[in-house]
């Protein structure tokens, strides 16, 4: 009996000494998690004495993140949109799209020495450019009121990291912070706060829109629709006058209908309800969730329409019918065919009550077509050569009126397709001066302009100069106006001024006044006047000479064909009455009073297309005088 009780008391003994073991390494092991993690387990203990402390920190890491994620969605995923570079003559566009007073990078745009580029944000980027707005901006947390009541705060120099998500954006900061007054302190190492923004969903909605767009150039498309719509390209109009336009109209036009048809593109989705079957045409084949907007303002914008053929006043379209020989046609009409060249941007919002993500592409037509797709290939820009970027030569250049009197002007030189602007000429000593770095450059050209004086090209070869002089022409602004010597009245007239490089047109009675400076000019002039005439709808016909079918065709014989050709109903409302030609040398002098008359002899009324074309073959034998006052 007593041997059995040893027994027990031993194995009661052993199991004593497994608990303690298990003890003492709970609270080793306890110790250890403490120290470990005692900023992340036990942040959520530190007393109420200085939570307030660290609750006003992360506030301010909020707060910052806030304004971080406002500045990504308004500048296109920028915080920091980088060097400013701007555009040029040949292309509108700068780096950035200035909207409301924001600059928002653009995401793909012609640069102003004709190179595509694309500069499109990636995810990793906007969370590291988040990260460091929060960085540089936590030294404007406010501790003020603890230091005055006491407190000792030390920050340690912050590490953060932010993730970007579909619906929130988080940031995480690893930075110990030690608070303490008295003998009483606290510490706190992670910091992590949520934003709740759509910034990460918007962003992919944006980059499958630019996708869609680099791949099929649908805004391109909807441009050229509105470009036909809103402006004369290819026609026919039945009359024997010139068809005439205002160039800054058609523009006008063009760039307003632009406008609002942009403004009514959609994407498939349910943020809109259609009025009729007829609004489909303005809904993009991609689906999104939420809102998008496409924004050009014609009047804000930086915008370029070229037009061929065309001058700054107006765009011209001559008739055919009523030249010498085409008596058979029976009528006249005016074929017109205009192409155009047009750039602008259209600013991408995706937007939620008050969040937005934004960002800009420029649209382009080439030759009255959309610009081919898959042009953002950012290799090929290796194959390009940018002269403007690396000038190895030098030049000094000096600018001067008729009268060799100095003028400031800007300087720009054109070479391998490239247009770089070297910058102004100064005065100094009595000269316009321009002392620049230059591309090196064969036959380059070089573009003077100067308030008040017409644009001076001249060539350079900056591989073999190094200085030149130019000299410019002052430009006056002068009214035309039509004297008929035969006293008729005149309604409506065409002068043209058709220089050495240039043509000027004339069009009274809504377009007199233009510019002209001192050099050699053949002037044209054709006045139009009221004859109404309606010729009835006629059927003429004729026979020509044709190959023989089958086997006799093939020798050369020959057989008569006859066919009728129809004429439509056709009235004419106005015809030539007068007008004719002259060359001569307008001097500097005659154009200081600002007034040029032409004297012009008249031409019969005609009552017949026999007539109008009478008049017209007479017109080419005409003169007509130039008179200044």
């Amino acid at each position: 009996m007593g041997k059995r009780v040893v027994k027990m008391i031993k194995i009661k003994k052993k199991g004593q000494m497994t608990i303690f073991v298990i003890i003492a390494l709970l609270i080793v092991g306890s110790i250890g998690l403490f120290f470990a993690f005692k900023a992340g387990f036990f942040a959520k203990g530190i007393s109420a004495e200085f939570s307030p402390i660290y609750e006003l920190y992360d506030e301010c890491i909020e707060q910052e993140s806030r304004i971080a994620l406002e500045l990504l969605g308004s500048q296109g995923g920028r915080i920091d949109t980088g060097n400013y570079i701007p555009g040029s003559e040949f292309a509108p566009f700068s780096s950035e799209l200035v909207f409301m007073g924001i600059s928002v990078p653009y995401w793909y745009y012609i640069s102003g020495n004709n190179l595509i580029t694309e500069q499109v944000p990636k995810m990793s980027d906007m969370e590291n450019e988040i990260s460091n707005f929060v960085l540089e901006n936590l030294d404007n947390c406010d501790f003020s009121n603890f230091y005055e009541a006491g407190f000792s705060i030390d920050f340690e120099i912050p590490k953060i990291r932010t993730v970007i998500k579909n619906e929130k954006v988080e940031i995480e900061v690893s930075s110990t912070i030690v608070t303490s007054i008295e003998e009483r302190s606290a510490r706190k190492s992670k910091h992590k706060v949520e934003v709740r923004s759509k910034l990460g969903k918007f962003y992919d909605t944006a980059k499958e829109i630019y996708n869609k767009q680099a791949e099929e150039a649908f805004l391109e498309t909807y441009a050229v629709d509105v470009l036909r719509s809103y402006a004369p390209v290819d026609g026919v109009e039945i009359q024997c006058t010139p068809k005439i336009w205002k160039t800054e109209e058609v523009v006008d036009n063009l760039k307003n209908g632009l406008q609002f048809n942009f403004l009514s593109l959609k994407m498939k989705g349910d943020y809109y309800t259609l009025n009729d079957k007829e609004d489909n045409y303005f809904v993009i084949d991609h689906e999104v969730d939420d809102p998008v907007s496409f924004v050009y303002l014609a009047d804000e914008f930086p915008s370029k329409v070229e037009i061929t053929p065309a001058d700054n006043v107006l765009m011209l379209a001559e008739p055919i019918g009523n030249q010498q020989g085409m008596g058979l046609m029976g009528f006249c009409y005016v074929p017109y065919h205009f192409v155009y060249d047009v750039s602008f941007p259209v600013l991408i919002q995706i937007y939620d009550g008050e969040e937005i993500f934004q960002f800009p592409v420029a649209v382009i037509i080439d030759n009255n077509v959309p610009r081919e797709a898959d042009l953002t290939i950012l290799e090929e820009e290796d194959n390009r050569i940018d002269v403007c970027s690396d000038p190895t030569g030098t030049a000094e250049i000096h600018s001067y009126d008729v009268e060799l009197n100095p003028v400031k002007a800007e300087v720009s030189y054109k070479c391998l397709g490239n247009v770089c602007n070297l910058g102004e000429t100064d005065f100094n000593n009595h000269i316009a001066s321009l002392q620049t770095d230059i591309p090196v450059c064969l036959n380059g050209q070089l573009i003077v302009k100067a308030e008040g004086y017409k644009e001076k090209k001249q060539l350079f070869s900056s591989n073999s100069e190094s200085f030149v002089e130019v000299i410019l022409d002052r430009e006056y602004e002068v009214d035309v106006n039509i004297v008929s010597i035969g006293g008729s009245s005149v309604e409506n007239a065409i002068i043209y001024f058709q220089g050495e490089n240039e043509l000027i047109t004339a069009v009274l009675p809504d377009s007199s006044t233009i510019k002209l400076s001192e050099g050699a000019y053949e002037i044209t002039a054709q006045v139009f006047g009221s004859s109404p005439l309606t010729f009835p709808k006629s059927t003429k016909r004729e026979c020509r000479e044709v190959p023989r079918s089958g086997v006799f065709g093939i020798f050369g014989a020959m057989e008569e064909q006859c066919f009728n050709i129809e004429f439509p109903e056709t009235n004419i409302d106005f015809s030539l009455l007068g007008g004719g030609k002259a060359v001569t040398y307008i001097l500097e002098s005659d154009l200081k009073n600002g007034i040029v008359n032409i004297l012009a002899d008249s031409l019969p009324t005609p009552s017949s297309i026999d007539d109008i074309q009478y008049n017209y073959e007479i017109f080419e034998t005409m003169e007509i005088g130039v008179d200044f006052e």
